[in-house]
């Protein structure tokens, strides 16, 4: 199965929400990833991705079909969050939703690094090796 790249407008989509997030042009990468799709599945697709960094973390938006898409944030191999949505049928949605997420995390994360609050990452499955950018 062959997803489609993102389109011109989808990637203007995305460069605009990132507009309006951080006030300013963020660097937007067009990557591909490697996903399992399916419940069952044993051998993972390759996606075309989107991929961009800002204070610290790093985002992948994955279109993993057609008007179907998934994304997450991370910071580290071990530090990886979704949304807890398992695909986005806009992505708008999508975007504006991983932002937001980050961003709610992003200051917990903050407070707990200078020990005001703590906040563990997730244990991750030790086979996992984090998202790979080709």
């Amino acid at each position: 199965m062959s997803i489609p790249d993102f389109t011109d407008s989808e990637f203007q989509l995305v460069n605009q929400t990132l507009l309006e997030r951080y006030g300013r042009l963020v660097p937007l990468q067009a990557a591909e990833v490697e996903l399992l799709l399916k419940p069952g599945d044993t051998e993972p697709s390759s996606c075309p991705a989107l991929y961009w960094d800002e204070l610290g973390a790093g985002f992948i938006v994955a279109k993993v079909g057609d008007q179907r898409f998934r994304c997450q944030f991370f910071y580290s191999e071990t530090e990886i969050f979704g949304t807890g949505h398992e695909f986005y049928d806009n992505l708008g949605d999508c975007v504006t939703n991983v932002l937001q997420i980050q961003a709610d995390h992003h200051g917990t994360r903050s407070a707990g690094l200078t020990g005001k609050i703590g906040d563990k990452a997730p244990a991750q499955d030790e086979d996992y090796h984090g998202p790979v950018i080709i």
